[in-house]
């Protein structure tokens, strides 16, 4: 079966074809880099900008595939969490496709997809594991004790990591978005050049808090005459420490404390070099195998949306027009 993967639950319109058998066959992404200018993402520019880019972006990858509408086989759409109005444009889409094509559409959970992305580099899931979500709108660990049941064991009290990056940038001026920007500037600096504070690190729990980090950075930036860019780094690289050393604590408490040999990371995040190489150097002192998804899939894109709606109509799952969106909530299993 092809299924064609339809990612709209924030700015990025992008679709992709999948085959469990082939793998991702075409993928194509518009990026609304217009938001650049409001220092954030704007939710009804972003929905607008869906509406415009979503047909020519399928009529683009048909032609750039060879495949044909009628070669779809299902569906899958992201239908939560995400921006509501976003969310609703591709729905719609999808399932007036569904419709037109009389072929089952399904709705696929965001953060399932950002897991399953790990699979996009040809290697299937080991389980039991804990997963590591990390991006701007979710930082949360799953217990997965296989593909398709999840279990929520931690969650931000607050801020996920990605909008901490995200404002952490904007007070420094390094643009948006945050996590790249901060990532990059990182590394001329040094992580220990200020101590900023690891929160909730000392609880017995895997819940996540950031929102006392972002005011620690700018009452540090407020307090400062002027900065040079060295200083800029500094800071930055200090930041970045300070949440990566949480995520890392963190996840690593939570596969000790669930006995599982295997962590995933995943979620746009999962890109930020400084927690993979941290995540991965604890996980090999620890014998625990580690796996991040290749860095194209850790943003939101269409193969993982397509690539775990396979899964669920392989098990015969059709949500008809009946489907519908949300704007929270965690992933439940499904088998």
């Amino acid at each position: 079966m092809i299924v064609l993967g339809i990612e709209t639950s924030c700015d990025d319109t992008s679709l992709a074809f999948f085959s469990p058998g082939r793998g991702v066959i075409g993928e194509l992404t518009a990026n609304q880099l217009i938001h650049e200018k409001y220092g954030g993402i704007v939710p009804e520019v972003a929905s607008r900008a869906h509406m415009k880019n979503l047909l020519p972006v399928f009529n683009a990858l048909v032609s750039k595939s060879g495949l044909a509408p009628v070669d779809i086989g299902g569906i899958g759409v992201s239908n939560g969490p995400g921006l509501i109005g976003s969310l609703l444009v591709g729905v719609s889409f999808a399932k007036a496709l569904a419709f037109s094509l009389g072929r089952p559409v399904v709705g696929v959970h965001h953060i399932e997809a950002h897991i399953l992305s790990n699979e996009l580099g040809g290697e299937e899931l080991r389980t039991p594991a804990v997963v590591l979500v990390v991006s701007g709108g979710h930082t949360c660990l799953y217990k997965m004790s296989t593909i398709g049941r999840y279990e929520l064991v931690g969650n931000t009290r607050d801020d996920a990591a990605g909008e901490a990056f995200d404002k952490i940038a904007k007070l420094l001026d390094l643009g948006f978005p945050g996590g790249p920007a901060i990532d990059a500037a990182a590394k001329s600096g040094n992580p220990r050049a200020v101590e900023f504070p690891r929160a909730m690190t000392k609880q017995d729990n895997f819940d996540f808090s950031f929102s006392g980090l972002k005011t620690a950075v700018r009452l540090y930036v407020e307090g400062l005459k002027d900065l040079p860019r060295e200083t800029i780094c500094d800071i930055a690289a200090s930041a970045q420490e300070a949440i990566v050393d949480i995520l890392v604590q963190k996840t690593m408490a939570c596969a000790a404390r669930h006995r599982v040999s295997d962590v995933y990371l995943a979620g746009g995040v999962a890109a930020n070099g400084r927690l993979r190489e941290r995540l991965a150097a604890e996980c090999e002192r620890r014998g625990v195998t580690y796996h991040a998804p290749l860095l194209h899939y850790c943003t939101d894109n269409g193969a993982m949306v397509a690539c775990a709606a396979a899964k669920h109509l392989a098990q015969g799952r059709d949500d008809k027009l009946d489907l519908d969106v949300f704007t929270r909530g965690p992933v439940t299993s499904w088998v």
